[in-house]
């Protein structure tokens, strides 16, 4: 049975609203002086437009409508713990999940010590054992420095309440990083392609030769394919498929290794303006390392695949 995976209207609309939304309020100068802390002013504005509220009770919108939004939030590298507010709006009490989707409650999700976005957290989410608990700082936090500026924490969390075992949050949070990966690496695609296509070298565009264009277009297809796995994780999971966490997983796998081998390669084609600070790309390549990084949960992406499938040796991943 084949999947219509194009958006429909509304998806299209809500796909083209947060767009212009970045266009508006989170250009690459902006996103540039987000780095190292959180983006406050943004993620109210965020929320106000119903976006982190996908996926619940209360928003106008399910798993599809989030993709839609993730995609354009990765062309434009939104900063913010996107994924993790997701995974947090399946799993948390009504109160604590109406605060996440207003924008209110800042989520850290991980598995303890190690936790991403810990200093600036209001909700802490660890995961240990196969299964989710709210959890509670118990001592001074150790701030962390990593390769894409996010504030992250070294703490040991008090495990309270037992949210379960997470099974929907992890597959949305697998998705949502896929979609917002993929997205963000046909954004490095565009912007190396037009310097390719302006750049020139012995009296032609570097566009026009295949070391360059051929590259290029290998990046452009792994990307497409861990988009249409996304957007195919996105309806699995809304019909509560029994493949709906492989598919998410396998979504997730194949974003990662597509936008990491994508950073490589248009870094190459851009030479030595490519891996400087206030280059043109660098801000966002760094953000796909910084979420292509991210610690597995407990709950690994590798580990729900493999088992999905059957293959030997999944413990010992």
């Amino acid at each position: 049975m084949s999947l219509d995976l194009a958006f429909d209207d509304s998806q299209q609309s809500v796909a083209e609203a947060i767009a212009q939304f970045c266009r508006d309020r989170c250009d690459d100068a902006a996103v540039r002086e987000t780095e190292g802390k959180f983006p406050e002013a943004l993620w109210r504005e965020l929320a106000e437009l119903g976006v982190l509220a996908l996926g619940t009770p209360e928003g106008d919108g399910g798993c599809v409508e989030m993709v839609a939004a993730l995609e354009s939030l990765g062309a434009a590298v939104f900063p913010g713990p996107l994924a993790a507010s997701f995974f947090a709006t399946q799993v948390l009490p009504d109160a604590k999940r109406a605060a996440v989707a207003r924008g209110e409650a800042v989520v850290s999700l991980g598995v303890p010590p190690l936790m991403p976005w810990a200093p600036v957290a209001h909700v802490f989410l660890a995961v240990t054992g196969g299964r989710v608990f709210l959890g509670r700082p118990e001592a001074d936090l150790e701030t962390v420095d990593t390769l894409g500026g996010e504030p992250w924490g070294r703490v040991e969390i008090e495990l309270g309440d037992d949210l379960g075992d997470g099974a929907r949050a992890h597959a949305v949070y697998d998705m949502a990083l896929a979609a917002y990966l993929a997205a963000a690496g046909v954004r490095l695609v565009a912007d190396t392609a037009e310097h390719a296509r302006t750049r020139k070298q012995f009296g032609k565009s570097l566009g026009e030769f295949q070391a360059v264009a051929h590259p290029l277009a290998d990046c452009a297809i792994q990307l497409a394919g861990a988009s249409t796995l996304a957007r195919a994780a996105a309806f699995r999971i809304e019909a509560a498929t029994d493949d709906a966490r492989a598919s998410a997983a396998a979504a997730r796998l194949s974003a990662v290794r597509a936008a990491v081998a994508t950073a490589h390669t248009c870094h190459q084609l851009f030479g030595a303006v490519g891996i400087t600070l206030e280059g043109p790309v660098f801000h966002v390549s760094r953000r796909i390392r910084q979420l292509a990084s991210q610690p597995p949960l407990d709950d690994g992406a590798r580990a729900v695949l493999l088992d999905h499938f059957d293959v030997p040796g999944v413990a010992s991943l």
